[in-house]
């Protein structure tokens, strides 16, 4: 029996390779251990099998960004628990191979409220948290809201201008009607609880928020708990 030493090390005596290249793999996701698939370099081997997948490339991995539709209920502490192999859409077409890595360490740029469903953004990209916390003011978002009551011609006309929040005016935005109940809001740089508030200052009552849509990019046809990768042509 031989005294455990790091993967790595052991990979790179097998192939061989230089220990960089051979972190490279196995971070990759293209090292088995006993045929299962081990990402971390340190992990302590003996006697184990071990092999490299077919099509390996010792290649730096890229941060990867991946576009969770929300539940309603769920806080930011619990999406974590949303992002697994079962949970990503089938239809998914990054082409992108699920590493543990990526659902690791992923910040959530855009916040939405816990009772409020739809388009989450979660990434490890600085330049995607960068996008989208300098240019919140100018990207527009767009959500449906179902709400009961009656609304008012001149009501409408309020929810695009005209009502203030936490003491301040609103600036003017779309609003109109999607369907008997629900309505549309784009908007910018929106606050936590004003739309609801909005809906309130004109006698509506908020049953359902849902985000569809950040900047140019849609929700489309991902279910409620399904998330994907978001595509390397994708842009906000």
């Amino acid at each position: 029996m031989t005294d455990p030493i790091r993967l790595s090390k052991r990979l790179a005596e097998l192939l061989p390779c230089s220990r960089r290249e051979a972190e490279l793999y196995i971070e990759g996701g293209w090292v088995t251990v006993d045929g299962q698939v081990v990402e971390a370099p340190q992990f302590k081997v003996q006697e184990q099998v071990i092999a490299l997948l077919p099509g390996a490339r010792a290649e730096t991995l890229p941060p990867a960004t991946l576009l969770l539709h929300k539940p309603a209920g769920v806080d930011a502490g619990q999406v974590a628990e949303h992002l697994d192999a079962a949970s990503r859409a089938a239809d998914d077409v990054s082409g992108i191979r699920l590493l543990h890595r990526h659902l690791q360490r992923l910040n959530v740029p855009l916040g939405l409220e816990s009772e409020a469903s739809g388009l989450l953004v979660l990434t490890q990209n600085w330049g995607v948290i960068r996008k989208l916390t300098d240019d919140f003011g100018k990207i527009e978002q767009e959500y449906i809201v179902e709400v009961a009551g009656t609304l008012l011609p001149e009501q409408l006309g309020q929810l695009q201008f005209g009502l203030s929040y936490r003491g301040r005016p609103l600036t003017p935005c779309k609003v109109s009607w999607q369907s008997e109940t629900r309505l549309r809001f784009a908007l910018k740089a929106p606050q936590p609880g004003q739309i609801a508030h909005m809906c309130q200052a004109v006698g509506l009552r908020v049953l359902e928020i849902r985000r569809i849509r950040i900047g140019r990019l849609a929700m489309a046809k991902l279910q409620p708990g399904q998330w994907r990768f978001l595509g390397a042509g994708e842009r906000f």
